[in-house]
């Protein structure tokens, strides 16, 4: 076994992994620190990534794809990790984040809809002012201050993301249009596509969880939804309708 301490959203965590390049992957969050919790991975946590995710393709109608036993490693490891942040008010959460000005805004959709084709244009838009905290799986971690968007090792195939906390000023629900709009929605009218996107551990404690978390989120961070086109001026409407 491989073992190492990675820090995510303030948390240390010790990882036990059976690949070296499970700690290569997440060596941008390599700390010292003393470890809060550890997980340990072992080949029949990877046997189960590889049947969850055949089962998923066979559900959507596409080819069984055919992963590395390294490459499921790292959804082990955050299977894991997730499932303890959620005792943690921490909640990993698929969308792209992106801060401008050191603040941060959180798109999310169904798969396809464009998420990282809409922050790649405030990333046109805003230039230098703009920093991507992640670009899939950002966590979010309430505090007493607000909510915390912070940076995760799995930030998509464009590894777009770096290792950062942001206060996360607004959660945006993105859909395709031909003009571009932008309104706020009360938490009744997100919470659907929020559970879609937010890690389930499928336990009736880590539902609890999720719940509460989900709850406290929507009454801390306000909620918009955002038709959209591939126009920069997206980028504009959108970030002037959230900013406040």
């Amino acid at each position: 076994m491989r073992n190492f301490t990675i820090s995510l959203a303030g948390f240390c965590v010790e990882i036990n992994s059976i690949f070296e390049t499970t700690r290569i992957f997440c060596r941008d969050y390599l700390c010292e620190g003393v470890p809060e919790f550890s997980v340990t991975i072992s080949p029949e946590n990877i046997t189960f990534e590889r049947e969850k995710s055949a089962k998923e393709d066979l559900l959507e109608g596409i080819p069984v794809r055919q992963f590395s036993d390294e490459y499921l490693e790292t959804l082990a490891v955050y299977r894991k990790i997730c499932a303890k942040l959620l005792e943690r008010e921490t909640l990993l959460f698929h969308g792209s984040a992106i801060a401008v000005d050191g603040v941060a805004y959180l798109f999310t959709a169904k798969s396809g809809t464009g998420k990282s084709t809409h922050t790649a244009l405030w990333r046109q838009v805003f230039k230098d002012r703009a920093v991507m905290i992640n670009d899939d799986k950002p966590l979010l971690k309430l505090t007493s201050d607000g909510v915390l968007v912070c940076g995760t090792p799995w930030n998509g195939k464009h590894g777009l993301g770096c290792n950062k906390m942001v206060p996360l000023k607004a959660i945006c629900i993105l859909e395709r249009a031909e003009q571009n709009t932008i309104h706020p929605v009360d938490a009744a009218e997100a919470l659907p596509m929020l559970l879609q996107q937010s890690f389930r551990t499928g336990t009736p404690n880590g539902t609890v969880l999720l719940f509460d978390i989900l709850d406290k989120l929507t009454k801390r961070v306000p909620l918009y939804r955002l038709g959209c086109n591939m126009d920069p001026q997206a980028a504009v409407v959108s970030y002037e309708g959230m900013k406040g």
